[in-house]
């Protein structure tokens, strides 16, 4: 066989697809040089991460823009002390995932120990698959204590629940995740805007001919005026006049 048919069997080196593999490829070159002191190949080797360290974060930042961007507010849908209402990690995560995990994200959580007596630290890592993590804390109080100061519950069901809370907090900063009153559908209906000015005109004319009280009916409704009507409550601001309207003329 001659040496020109030797060449041509001889596969092709093919051509690094992109930066990291050309990086990758350089490194390797410079380790397999036995003239190289060990120094520089270990310096080879750090730039090496460092450049890798840098993609990851840049890709970390871009991920997290697209993902950011399609976050929705999240409904209160538990009640904590005095009945307030407050987005539980269910509903939080029920929202979040399938946004954060088609962009490659991942949540970790865990705890660490606190200087505080009865307190523990809630650490919560958003990571992402290029590698690049942010972490996220919360001090949480474990004492089992009440408002009152009175022992509500075990020692390990306080930890248990001060680690559901702290999760809840890092992944919804995380994002930066807006929570909202259920109130029937009025703070979700806000979200969608208020009513045109045509659907104005028209309530304002249905409550005149019915000598509505337009001030009870918008305290009725938990608004200043008319105009504030979410867009979707405007068929049952409508229905109550009508209603009205009806009874009036019996």
């Amino acid at each position: 066989m001659s040496a020109v048919a030797k060449i041509k069997d001889e596969p092709k080196a093919v051509a690094p697809t992109n930066e990291s593999a050309a990086m990758f490829s350089m490194v390797e070159r410079i380790m397999s040089d036995p003239n190289l002191p060990v120094e520089r190949v270990s310096q080879a080797f750090d730039f090496y991460q460092r450049v890798q360290a840098d993609q990851a974060q840049k890709a970390w930042f871009a991920a997290f823009v697209e993902a950011e961007s399609e976050m929705e507010p999240v409904k209160r849908d538990a009640k904590g002390d005095k009945n307030n209402k407050y987005a539980s990690f269910e509903a939080l995560d029920a929202a979040m995932r399938p946004v954060y995990s088609k962009r490659g994200f991942a949540f970790t959580h865990t705890t660490e120990s606190s200087q505080k007596p009865d307190t523990i630290i809630v650490v919560t890592c958003l990571v992402h698959k290029d590698g690049f993590e942010r972490r996220y804390e919360i001090e949480m109080p474990c004492d089992g204590k009440g408002a009152k100061g009175n022992d509500v519950m075990t020692k390990t069901h306080a930890v248990a629940s001060a680690f559901s809370y702290g999760k809840r907090y890092n992944i919804g900063n995380a994002f930066n995740i807006a929570t909202y009153k259920d109130d029937d559908g009025r703070a979700a209906g806000a979200l969608i805007g208020p009513i045109s000015g045509k659907q104005v005109d028209e309530l304002v004319a249905l409550a005149d001919e019915v000598k509505a009280d337009k001030a009870k009916f918008c305290a009725f409704l938990e608004i200043e005026s008319l105009s504030e009507i979410p867009a979707n409550r405007f068929e049952d601001a409508k229905a109550f006049l009508t209603a009205k309207k009806r009874k009036a003329a019996r």
